[in-house]
């Protein structure tokens, strides 16, 4: 087939367009300053399966000049006209920056015309200094094109100095607006920087299924712009891609097309009267992974996060969270009726919860105020969902709404998982009325211990367990005389950081008195290596399955491995208590028909 970006057609109004492939048609609409050629990744990708249409919008590529004062209208009649014709009575209709404004015009306007919709990198609502610069920016135009301005806008797409990544991209967007119309470009820029609260009001009634996809780093058409539009539009939903910037479409492509198809292919299996599930994009979850990253939360304390309908963050704390169900993955949180988020949160589409670190209290006695910005006091970012994920926080869980309950005086939000992470960090709890800070209680245990105290610990990193090997080639976990610090070489901590190893105990794992010497007692955590470790021919990574194997010169440290292989497997953990010879595993979560076994250690995992 003969290479997309050179089959370029006229309509009998003069609108420049390429025509591509055969299927479900679909009509490409781009953004200020590009041409229906910028789609060519796209229509390579979707011509054997699609009947792909790319228009030149008014005062781009081969297409006629835009009224002097145009409105989105005159952009939507243009592709109205192109669908007539070309003889399509409906298409679906992806369009990027002003050209996603464009596509909720076309759908506004003539809904029977238009299947789906995907508005990639869209504005809405600008906050008063990024529409102010936008503003200036259009004001600034008018003239021939200028070189100091194209580099700013490649600057601003694509990061100042270029990735080396990035550069073609780059490229092909610098070419493309050094051959706009600088008439065109003009009055359509300045369309563009007035036009973000065009359809404010009139989301409500976009009733076709529509996906609102940007990228995390876009500074311009924000995550919270597409959470915001999403949530208004009847059948919203959000999609934003990790580390992506505003002209996503050329700089992944790949990665942009198969979530634009994949959403096509979703709405068009759909009936027409079923609303489009929003887990077309839902990743196959590692069920143990689930549990684990569940298992994050002690009686703890999470702060719960959305985008309200201007697109603003909102949340609340509370400590009412629950795993609902593994498969389909389902949480759930309460909020009070008489809260004032409960109107933002019960109509949301989505919300995010953050299950906090113990350095987090401060962040969670902010959001249970009453603050005008609780945001200001945290770092965030925002997730797939665009709910806003807090840095630092043990683990998260960004959710589509799957069910709102009227519970009493309280609202129960269920919540479908749609993506999630965690890590090793110290959880904060709260009981009684007061925060609970295990990992404090646990340094304070190691410190206060006897002198001659051994203390070392278990630390993992992605499935594997660390040591230290002999010179003998025997192997050994991180330990040393008391907890102490990075400065007291015969230390854990001292002798973690003389081999650069940056490590964060976690729970209790093993306590017990040394068989020949009472006066000698053994402590050991659960913990995690925080970071890459340096090339020291001495440490070793074992993978869990196999740390029985390793040769372990003391038996009561093998016993101790042995049960940590068992309970990692089956992901219940227990606290083991007693000598070298006798002593029993005391459960973290009580099972059912637990009872205390009385043996030595390499026996106590058996519960």
């Amino acid at each position: 087939m003969a290479d997309a970006a050179t089959i370029h057609s006229k309509a009998p109004d003069d609108t420049g367009f390429i025509r591509v492939g055969s299927g479900a048609p679909v009509l490409l609409i781009h953004g200020v300053g590009m041409n229906a050629a910028i789609w060519h990744p796209q229509i390579a990708a979707m011509q054997n399966r699609f009947d792909v249409i790319a228009i030149d919008m008014l005062g781009h590529g081969a297409s006629p000049l835009p009224p002097e004062n145009a409105g989105l209208s005159d952009f939507a009649d243009q592709a109205i006209r192109l669908l007539d014709h070309l003889g399509l009575d409906r298409v679906a209709v992806v369009g990027h920056s002003m050209g996603a404004l464009v596509a909720q015009e076309l759908a506004l306007r003539a809904p029977s015309r238009v299947g789906s919709l995907v508005c990639l990198n869209a504005v809405f609502r600008r906050p008063p200094e990024l529409a102010q610069a936008v503003r200036e920016r259009a004001a600034a135009l008018g003239g021939p094109c200028d070189p100091s301005a194209i580099a700013a806008t490649i600057a601003r797409w694509f990061g100042s100095p270029i990735p080396p990544a990035l550069a073609d991209a780059a490229a092909t967007a610098r070419i493309a607006l050094e051959s706009v119309d600088a008439q065109g470009y003009a009055r359509t820029y300045r369309l563009f920087a007035s036009a973000d609260t065009a359809h404010a009001d009139r989301l409500a009634d976009l009733t076709v299924p529509a996906l609102f996809m940007t990228g995390s780093e876009d500074r311009n058409s924000t995550p919270a712009m597409s959470a915001a539009m999403a949530r208004l539009a009847p059948a919203g939903q959000c999609l934003v891609l990790n580390g992506e910037k505003h002209m996503m479409t050329i700089a992944s492509p790949q990665k942009v097309t198969q979530r634009i198809m994949a959403f096509l292919d979703q709405t068009a299996a759909a009936p027409a009267s079923v609303e489009v599930d929003p887990a077309f994009d839902a990743p196959a979850f590692d069920a143990m992974e689930f549990r684990r990253a569940l298992g994050s939360f002690l009686t703890g304390v999470t702060i719960v996060t959305t985008i309200d309908e201007a697109g603003d963050p909102r949340g609340f704390t509370a400590n009412s969270f629950t795993s609902v169900s593994l498969d389909p993955p389902l949480v759930l949180v309460c909020i009070a009726k008489k809260a004032l988020g409960h109107q933002a949160f019960s109509t949301s589409r989505g919300f995010a919860i953050n299950i906090l670190a113990e350095a987090q209290k401060a962040a969670s006695g902010i959001f249970a105020s009453k603050a005008a910005d609780k945001f200001a006091s945290v770092a965030w970012q925002p997730g797939q969902s665009g709910n806003p994920l807090i840095e630092g926080s043990v683990a998260v869980f960004d959710c589509g709404m799957e069910q709102l309950v009227d519970a009493g005086d309280h609202s129960i939000l269920i919540g479908r998982v749609r993506d999630f992470s965690h890590n090793g960090t110290q959880p904060l709890g709260y009981c009684r009325g007061a925060y609970v800070t295990p990992g404090l209680s646990q340094e304070a245990l190691a410190a206060a211990a006897p002198p001659g105290t051994e203390v070392g610990a278990i630390l993992e990193k992605e499935g594997r367990v660390l040591f230290f090997e002999t010179a003998e080639g025997a192997c050994q976990l991180p330990a040393g005389h008391g907890l102490g610090a990075a400065n007291d070489p015969r230390s854990l901590k001292g002798r973690l950081a003389a081999s650069a190893i940056d490590a964060e105990l976690g729970f209790l794992y093993a306590v017990w008195d040394d068989a020949t010497d009472a006066s000698r007692t053994h402590v050991y955590y659960r913990g995690t290596v925080a970071a890459p470790v340096s090339g020291d021919g001495q440490i070793r990574f074992v993978e869990i399955e196999r740390i029985t194997e390793l040769k372990v010169a003391d038996p009561a440290v093998r016993s101790m491995l042995a049960r940590y292989a068992r309970e990692r497997a089956e992901d219940t953990f227990g606290v083991y208590v007693g000598s070298e010879v006798e002593g029993e595993v005391r459960p973290l979560a009580k099972p059912a028909l637990s009872a205390p076994i009385h043996s030595g250690p390499i026996h106590s995992g058996q519960r």
